[in-house]
């Protein structure tokens, strides 16, 4: 083949190549496609971005704990520090890019024996050198460099959203862990009124009984009461010294809560949702940007693996002086300089650039599965808890009436009794049954309440707000 026909091949040859190295990815699927418009039983409306959670929350007292929490948290340190962490390593990918100068200065004193020494004499010499240089600064071509770049920034931004996904977690689990300790709180003050109550209840029957106008029975009754709201008591001041340490771990510090001005549920401590909000909401989430990141990295991984497979171009250069004498070195006959390129092409490796590049498409198909079933993960979240919302609020407002009923029961009963129409047993079972109800509708609330802070976790939870 003439010299001017092998020129012409290679060029062609390298062009096929560069429109190889840079040819796209198949896209994934639109996450639009993964998950229904609207939410079930609900008709679609208008994205509207959710509210921050100084303006979702409306407790003062929570937010003052939120803004603790956000400002001690070890777990929201060590993400922000995982953020600067990954910033560093794409600064560092980004200048391999860029060509490596070095400046330069050696002095060499050198011995020469008579045995070697051209004249056949010992000589005594000096060398002096000073100059600039780069080193193997590869010609980005085939876009490896520029993949392996894009590569590092989306891993980046993943990262960074996975900051702000830990910041919306973190947000809900402390609302969470407040309103539980509140519900327990609540539940301790019902359970040291109804304490007191029957240890009154307990004075007057042993009174009776010594009297002899009760009975040891009745007597042994009202004391199996008051056991049983001494074991309630001491049950609740366990929950709630372990509640407590829970909201300290997460807040980072130790806090001190200001009595509740009202009972669970009967002032807001959160803004109500809009109803009908559009699915397209979920990919605001953290998470789910997070996994977007981490799929265009696995792309541009996937292009830099392609690209490995090609000819790597290097250029090596250097310029200075050069002198026997230190007081002439930078004269103008002194000047020297280096200029070597160098091509280098995978012949044989052992088969360790097709493994790359499977473990590349793998991960990318693994991280195109993970993107998908983020998606889907955060469908069903918000699914459950509109689901909560919604059920919980039937089942609120028929434990109400039950709790009613069970406290005219619970007076009717002792009627009775007085009047001698029934046994104390009666008024024992319906004192019993009225406390249990009392207990589940402060939990219904506080689940009611931690249903509405899930629905706005789910959603996003405000994350364009925490950056």
């Amino acid at each position: 083949m003439k010299p001017k026909d092998m020129c012409s091949s290679l060029a062609a040859l390298s062009s096929c190549l560069i429109l190889v190295a840079c040819a796209p990815l198949p896209p994934p699927a639109p996450a639009t496609d993964l998950v229904p418009s609207a939410w079930p039983g609900q008709a679609t409306s208008s994205a509207t971005p959710l509210p921050g959670w100084q303006d979702f929350f409306t407790d003062p007292e929570l937010r003052r704990v939120l803004g603790l929490a956000l400002a001690n948290s070890r777990d929201l340190r060590a993400a922000m520090l995982r953020v600067q962490e990954a910033g560093a390593a794409y600064d560092i990918q980004r200048a391999v890019r860029l060509p490596v100068v070095n400046g330069s200065v050696e002095a060499t004193r050198a011995l020469v024996p008579p045995a070697q020494s051209p004249i056949g004499r010992a000589l005594l010499g000096n060398q002096f050198q000073a100059g600039i240089g780069m080193a193997d600064w590869e010609l980005d071509l085939w876009g490896r460099l520029r993949s392996l770049n894009e590569a590092a920034l989306e891993s980046w931004l993943a990262t960074d959203a996975t900051r702000r996904a830990a910041t919306v977690s973190l947000v809900a689990q402390v609302a969470d862990a407040y309103l539980a300790l509140r519900e327990t709180d609540e539940r301790l003050q019902l359970a040291r009124r109804t304490l007191a109550s029957r240890e009154e209840s307990l004075r007057i029957f042993r009174r009776r009984w010594e009297l002899g106008a009760a009975s040891r029975l009745n007597l042994t009754q009202v004391e199996l009461l008051r056991q049983q709201a001494l074991a309630q008591v001491a049950q609740l001041e366990q929950a709630r010294a372990q509640q407590h340490g829970l909201l300290d771990l997460l807040v980072g510090t130790s806090v001190s809560l200001a009595p509740p001005a009202a009972a669970l549920g009967s002032a807001p401590l959160a803004r109500d949702l809009e109803p009908g909000l559009p699915s397209a909401l979920l990919l605001e989430r953290p998470d789910i940007v997070a996994a977007e990141h981490a799929l265009r990295a696995a792309e541009a991984n996937v292009r830099a693996a392609r690209a490995a497979f090609f000819p790597r171009i290097a250029l090596t250069a250097a310029a200075g002086a050069a002198s026997t004498q230190l007081d002439d070195l930078f004269d103008r006959g002194n000047r020297a300089w280096r200029f070597t390129p160098s091509l280098a092409v995978p012949i044989f490796n052992g088969g360790r650039l097709k493994g790359q590049l499977a473990m590349a498409r793998v991960r990318d198909e693994l991280a195109v599965a993970q993107y998908e079933r983020a998606i889907q993960a955060a469908f069903r979240d918000v699914a459950d808890a509109l689901a909560a919302r919604h059920w919980l609020g039937g089942q609120a407002d028929a434990l109400g009436a039950t709790l009613a009923l069970q406290t005219e029961r619970a007076r009717l009963a002792r009627l009775r009794y007085e009047h001698g129409s029934a046994a104390y047993l009666e008024v024992l079972d319906a004192e019993r049954e009225r406390f249990g109800a009392e207990q589940q509708l402060v939990q219904l609330r506080r689940q009611q309440l931690s249903a509405q802070v899930a629905l706005y976790r789910a959603l996003g939870g405000g994350a364009s707000t925490m950056d």
